[in-house]
């Protein structure tokens, strides 16, 4: 199987420094400051899921006959899949009867901003023979012919970019976009309004709740505003270019707006959850409706997640094609239960059923 991909350490601990010094060691970020720094958890959400290790040792450099002793303590909160779950069989471009018109209030999103966030930079596709695709290769097939796909991707973090944000944001979504057309992996961190946990960190962090706020653990930058974090990303990881859609100022905006129209503000309150020890994988991308819907839960519920953007000309679709046997999105992982899933509306039923309180 080609392409494993693994999570990242997470960072847990984030406390503020006036001069915002930061370190980075195996990929865990701690900041100098004369405060107290606060756990992942917030007192709203009491399951702690951290180590706590203490150990006694000799004052003296030298060998002591005193026997060390260690203790380490560790809660994790109990989470398995609901009674008699079985994950369902995947069925192309089909919505569940009930939830049609979700799927259509969210397919506004890509007309309002002319599929930005479906394909990825420097996509181009042409028909050729079935015979010039090699077995056991994605590709979708038209008429007797298949597609090929290809792309121009910069160059590739080390480690995913952390983004924090909520879902019915439009100025979240412009930088949505562009880690779709960069093909990026990030892990979201979700602050919906009321979140007991990601919202303070940010405040913390940059010193005011705004929103989006963007960490490149590779390189230690931090910042705020969304044009900023745009130009940055592509210059960093694209070819320079911020594409036309999200160079348009006011009418990039206001079409980010008008994209979210048909799903009223969902995915932007938070719901009582119990925070996962480990975030959750999401094989998505921004143009998707079927990935919208899952996306606002994930945010309502406040759950971290690493996101595998895989639009349109995305080498990961080979990489999920060969992982399942198939490729379609959305497509969960969960490592707190084990659980891998597709189609939208069931994984919606599982994200409530299995975090919700």
């Amino acid at each position: 199987m080609a392409g494993v991909l693994n999570f990242p350490t997470i960072p847990i601990v984030r406390s503020v420094s006036p001069q915002k010094t930061i370190y980075h060691r195996r990929g865990i970020s701690i900041r100098v400051s004369s405060e107290s720094s606060e756990p992942w958890v917030s007192s709203e959400s009491p399951e702690p899921w951290i180590s706590v290790s203490t150990e006694e040792v000799p004052k003296s450099g030298f060998p002591s006959s005193t026997t060390t002793t260690t203790t380490t303590t560790t809660t994790t909160p109990a989470f398995s899949p609901p009674p008699d779950f079985v994950a369902p069989n995947p069925k192309r471009f089909r919505a569940r009867p009930d939830k049609r018109r979700d799927i259509l209030a969210a397919s506004l999103a890509p007309l309002f901003r002319f599929a930005t966030g479906v394909f990825v930079s420097g996509y181009a596709a042409s028909l050729v023979p079935k015979s010039e695709i090699p077995s056991g290769t994605y590709a979708l097939e038209v008429a007797g012919y298949k597609v090929k796909e290809t792309s121009k991707l910069g160059s590739r973090p080390e480690k995913p970019i952390e983004i924090y944000e909520f879902e019915s944001c439009p100025f979240c979504r412009k930088v949505r976009e562009i880690v779709s057309v960069l093909d990026l992996d990030v892990i979201f961190y979700p602050c919906p309004k009321k979140g007991p946990n990601f919202r303070p960190k940010v405040a913390q962090m940059g010193g005011k709740q705004q929103f989006p706020y963007m960490v490149d653990p590779n390189t230690g930058v931090e910042m705020y505003e969304s044009d900023e974090i745009i130009k940055y990303l592509v210059g960093k990881y694209g070819d320079g270019n911020v594409p036309l859609m999200l160079s348009l100022g006011l009418f990039t905006t206001l079409t980010e707006d008008f994209a979210m129209i048909g799903r009223m503000g969902r995915g932007s309150s938070y719901t009582p959850s119990r925070l996962p020890p480990e975030p959750l994988k999401l094989w998505s991308y921004e143009g998707s409706p079927f990935c919208k819907v899952v996306r606002e839960v994930l945010v309502e519920l406040e759950l971290p997640h690493l996101l595998i953007n895989c639009a349109r000309g995305s080498p990961k679709r080979q990489i999920l094609y060969e992982k399942v046997g198939h490729f379609q999105v959305p497509y969960l992982e969960d490592p707190n239960t084990g659980v891998q899933m597709f189609e939208s509306a069931e994984i919606v039923e599982y994200l409530r059923a299995t975090y919700a309180l």
